[in-house]
């Protein structure tokens, strides 16, 4: 018989069975109930028989065992913190000092609540002369749980110098004392960068840096970037300065250390770098070319060309004539600055120009700047390249604010806009090239680090 066959059998019997018991059931339906009943009492009963095994715990033995434990014995930092005091409830808060503010008016803005404070505010020469009437005047004070002054700190830079000044007013035997101190500021470093929407200062803006440190890098890279006509949008920067602080608060910014600018695709790098011997540092390319060349792009920092080199009409008498420089508009005011090394071979009123300097350069080069407000050199006075010598004005023929500015050669009339592109450079020396060359690169993994920072604030 084959393996189905027989599995076909076995099927069939199962079958048959099955049938058989039902029918049983059918015809016997008591006998089977019974039958079945009897079983599962069966069952019950064995689970019984197997749980009453398990002791009553009701029947278990009770012992109760008292013994006495003694405390670890405390360490000597542990006994010390309980025997101090409970320090005392100190708040801090901070704001800058406003044009406007009183005493009561600047205490209150930073939670003081303390009428003798306001009171020695106004009666103490030395805290009201440091506070009131100034602006921007960082102060931090201390106040106790009913926020009553306990300590007042306010600090500035009262000029460029590497000082800082400290105002303290502090309690000592219940009154309030002042004092005036001053300490050396502290340069710590900061990187930062950013990318133009619309103009430097709004990207320095959005990028919280300092405008001190937009106006340097612009003076920086003025040789190769118009930054009045030639910024794109979509330019960026980064940027590696000082931040001078005081007691760990930045009051400042001091000098650019090193700074990259891509223009219009390409990309300008500086790092400032003083040449062992020199009276001072300057600004190198990162492969040792110096930036310092021998003429600014513009005389003024920040400005617009309202007239540029050449043939125009005249606006006052109306004909067309050869324009032999370039006007700059600009308000009444706006400091000027010379565009090179030279000596002042004029300072006075020339006729049409009206407030004129006339600054002799080498090799033959003059400046000329007219339409002046103030004049703030005198004739012979040794000049150096971006030295303020006046102000903007419309002194002379002129329609309104602007500066006019000259360039020549050997007396022959030259387009300004072209001098600082073809003036020659200061050269790195071949001792300091060592040198130079690791300060580059540690400086190419700053600036990257900075770029990095704007890319992981835009994701």
């Amino acid at each position: 018989m084959s393996f189905s066959s027989l599995i076909s059998t076995a099927a069939s019997q199962t079958a048959d069975a099955a049938h058989a018991l039902v029918q049983v059931a059918q015809r016997h339906p008591r006998r089977v109930l019974a039958l079945v009943g009897s079983v599962l009492l069966g069952t019950g009963a064995t689970a019984y028989a197997v749980s009453t095994l398990v002791p009553d715990p009701s029947t278990m033995p009770v012992r109760q065992v008292i013994e006495s434990v003694e405390p670890a014995p405390r360490s000597a930092a542990v006994q010390t913190l309980v025997a101090e005091p409970i320090a005392p409830f100190v708040l801090y808060r901070s704001d800058t000092t406003r044009s406007n503010d009183t005493a009561d008016s600047l205490l209150r803005r930073l939670g003081v609540l303390d009428a003798a404070a306001v009171q020695f505010i106004r009666n103490d020469g030395l805290t009201r002369q440091a506070l009131l009437g100034r602006t921007g005047r960082g102060v931090t004070v201390e106040v106790d749980s009913s926020n009553a002054l306990t300590k007042l700190t306010a600090r500035w830079t009262p000029d460029d110098s590497a000082n800082f000044q400290r105002l303290v007013v502090q309690k000592q035997n219940g009154q309030l004392v002042s004092k005036l101190e001053t300490a050396a500021l502290l340069a710590n470093t900061r990187l930062a960068s950013g990318t133009i929407k619309s103009s430097l200062f709004a990207a320095t803006d959005e990028s919280r840096i300092p405008d001190a440190v937009a106006v340097q890098l612009a003076e920086i890279f003025s040789g190769d970037i118009d930054f009045i006509r030639a910024l794109r949008k979509g330019d960026r920067f980064s940027v590696v300065y000082e931040s001078l602080e005081a007691d760990g608060e930045p009051l400042r910014a001091g000098r650019v250390l090193s700074a990259d600018f891509v223009n219009a695709g390409k990309t300008y790098s500086a790092v400032w770098f003083q040449e062992p011997g020199a009276a001072k540092g300057q600004y190198f390319t990162l492969e040792g070319n110096s930036l310092r060349k021998a003429f600014l792009a513009s005389p003024l920092e920040f400005s617009r060309v309202t007239s540029g080199f050449g043939g125009r009409m005249h606006p006052i008498a109306k004909q067309f004539r050869m324009h032999t420089g370039v006007d700059y508009a600009a308000p009444t005011g706006t400091p000027i600055r010379s565009v090179g090394d030279g000596v002042v071979d004029f300072a006075g009123v020339q006729r049409g120009y009206g407030n004129v300097v006339e600054i002799k350069h080498r090799d033959g080069k003059s400046t000329l700047y007219a339409h002046m407000h103030t004049i703030a050199v005198r004739k012979s006075q040794a000049i150096s390249q971006g030295q303020n010598i006046g102000t903007v004005g419309s002194t002379g023929w002129s329609t309104g604010p602007h500066l006019h500015f000259e360039f020549r050669v050997n007396g022959v009339h030259h387009d300004p806009m072209t001098l600082a592109k073809q003036s020659e450079s200061v050269q790195l020396s071949a001792a300091s090239r060592p040198a130079f060359t690791s300060l580059a690169q540690d400086v190419r993994r700053k600036l990257a680090a900075a770029a990095s920072l704007q890319l992981a604030s835009a994701q």
